[in-house]
């Protein structure tokens, strides 16, 4: 590894790099980082970066929380290392390399509240069981000029939704994205005006899951980076206006055996068990992927955001999107798409969480009820509790009783890392026990 990182640092100093970036995200999912000089990019790789353990118990307005026993005090170390072979120079900061960090402790060993970590010891039991995870993320996101106070009073287009027209304003940001996604080695479905305000989509191709997750943090850093250089600011924020649709990143996995698709063919099959595990769980599995306070302002009827817990193929409305292949794209194209994920998730947890519950499921051979192809939001009562379709949790009590109460949710984050995010939860309910729907919405607005 010190080879590796010490060409890799004479490499990238030869173009004019003087410095590299080790980024992970916190429980909260808000990007971290630290700066190494180039020259230092061996030794940070051999022996890592010293940093406190209490990020692990920040909360998303930068609170420590102290409410985890196993991090309750300020004493404590811990070393972040660059995962060398995810190095990159950053197309739009080109004085600067990039990398994501796995943390470990003191001595080297695995810390146990690393959530990359977590995810590469979820994806390596499910390859024992014979199964290969890909997965892949759609980032929404708002736009205004730089400056702006919020998205509302100063929105960076004005749609029509899905038209080329609402790009035009955009077209040099919309150029630079494509082309650095390209340099930073993202590879991009498609990139469009989407529905809510000011907002825009893009989609990034299937992968491995931990890859997955660390291209989620790089497409971030390079979608800011490239609004920057334009004079404009992005939200990522699960909801921008307590009127308008929210942002969702909605995280796509297929599940694989043998060079073969199981989630083709649905209901029928093999894999039904695997979209069923992610139904049983998908309370406490939305704790995870969408854990904030304003992820649960999102979670609406009506808002293609995913209230209530059913599935559908091709039901937008449906948190358990199942997308099936055709006679056009192939078996190989069949995945399950997560409606209920935005952008305070953890990308590494998310994927853990949902690959577990999955995983599970197939294990245990669960099977599915009949799809859903209408908005439950739109019956009564009484026809949804006869079809066993129960509102997902949409405070962040309820939310964290649903975490609490999982074993699957336990097994894929570990006790000692389920219980820092639980503080950190806790700490972000408290926060927001006594401001208004409009505080909350102000407050998380530039946060990730």
């Amino acid at each position: 590894m010190t080879k590796q990182a010490s060409a890799a640092a004479k490499d990238l100093a030869a173009t004019g790099v003087v410095g590299a970036q080790i980024a992970w995200a916190d429980n909260n999912g808000i990007p971290r980082s630290r700066i190494v000089p180039i020259a230092g990019l061996a030794a940070a790789a051999t022996r890592g970066i010293g940093t406190t353990s209490l990020f692990a118990v920040f909360d998303t307005h930068d609170v420590i929380t102290f409410g985890h026993p196993g991090l309750a005090t300020p004493s404590g170390d811990v070393r972040l290392v660059p995962v060398i072979d995810r190095l990159r120079r950053l197309a739009g900061q080109r004085a600067l390399a990039w990398a994501p960090g796995r943390q470990v402790a003191a001595d080297g060993s695995p810390w146990p509240y690393c959530q990359r970590t977590a995810l590469e010891n979820v994806v390596s039991a499910a390859s024992r069981r014979g199964y290969e995870i890909r997965a892949g993320f759609e980032m929404e996101f708002a736009v205004a000029p730089a400056g702006a106070p919020d998205i509302a009073s100063a929105p960076g287009h004005h749609g029509p939704a899905y038209s080329p027209h609402a790009l035009i304003p955009l077209d040099d940001f919309v150029a630079t994205v494509l082309h650095d996604f390209e340099a930073n080695g993202l590879r991009l479905n498609q990139f469009h005006a989407e529905y809510g305000l000011a907002q825009l989509e893009l989609s990034l191709t299937a992968t491995d899951p931990v890859s997955a997750a660390d291209d989620q943090l790089l497409a971030r850093q390079t979608l800011h980076a490239a609004a920057h250089r334009h004079g404009l600011r992005l939200s990522f924020a699960p909801i921008v206006s307590p009127e308008a649709a929210g942002n969702g990143w909605h995280l796509h996995t297929s599940v694989w055996r043998k060079g073969r698709n199981l989630l083709a063919g649905l209901p029928d099959g093999e894999g039904a068990g695997y979209l069923a595990g992610l139904l049983r769980d998908l309370p406490a599995l939305t704790a995870v992927t969408a854990p904030s306070v304003p992820s649960t302002l999102r979670l609406r009827p009506g808002y293609f955001a995913s209230a209530y817990a059913f599935w559908g193929v091709e039901n937008r409305e449906a948190p358990l999107r199942y997308v099936p292949g055709s006679q056009l794209l192939g078996d190989d194209h069949a995945n399950v798409e997560l409606k209920p994920c935005d952008a305070s998730a953890n990308p590494y947890l998310a994927l853990a969480a949902v690959i577990t519950a999955g995983v599970a499921g197939l294990a245990e051979g669960l099977s599915l009820p009949d799809p859903v192809a209408e908005d439950p939001g739109t019956w009564t009562e009484d026809r949804r509790a006869a079809a066993g379709i129960a509102r997902l949790p949409d405070t962040p009590d309820e939310q964290d009783r649903a975490l609490a109460s999982s074993d699957r949710m336990r097994e894929a984050l570990g006790e000692e890392l389920l219980g820092a995010f639980r503080a950190v939860r806790a700490s972000d309910r408290r926060w927001a026990a006594d401001r208004t729907v409009e505080d909350i919405v102000a407050a998380h607005l530039w946060r990730y």
